[in-house]
């Protein structure tokens, strides 16, 4: 009896993580498509700074305009494991971050794609976010500047970074 108890225990509590969204090894469940849920994401639920890099970057490479002089590019899980394989187009909640850095090594600006189902089909469906050093939102959503220029780039999924194909 006890042991029916507790697996129905088990199979309560499974349902009501995956009804209220949580996500175990995502650290949460995915924000909406707004910039402070984004950031709240990325600085408190999931902290962006214990992601790996993007693959073959190291912290504080060579940038451009409009980006920082020295760049670090973190991505979540998701963004990873479509790198790596080479999927060609990253699924649905993967997040890359680009920290943007002055010439004096000091941030000037956090950038953020995040793939999101459905939010713009015309842009792969990247919500774009920039967040200024102090996490005040600068830019978000359908940003013209972000979606023009990395159009350039759709032949591997509105990315600059690097290959995702």
């Amino acid at each position: 009896m006890k042991k029916r108890l507790l697996v129905a225990l088990v199979i309560a509590i499974a349902l009501s993580l995956s009804t209220t969204g949580l996500v175990l090894a995502g650290g949460g469940a995915m924000p909406s498509a707004e910039g402070k849920a984004v950031y709240d994401y990325i600085t408190k639920t999931s902290p962006y700074q214990k992601w790996a890099l993007f693959p073959g970057k190291d912290k504080l490479y060579k940038g451009q305009h409009p980006h920082g002089a020295l760049l670090t590019t973190y991505v979540n899980d998701v963004a990873l494991k479509g790198i790596n394989n080479r999927v060609g187009i990253l699924a649905d909640d993967a997040i890359i971050i680009k920290e943007n850095y002055m010439p004096d090594k000091t941030l000037g600006a956090v950038t953020v794609m995040y793939r999101v189902k459905g939010y713009d089909p015309d842009a792969g469906d990247w919500f774009w976010a920039k967040y200024k050093a102090d996490g005040s939102i600068a830019k978000e959503g359908k940003v013209a500047g972000c979606i023009g220029c990395h159009t350039a780039a759709i032949g591997n999924d509105w990315v600059f970074t690097g290959p995702v194909k």
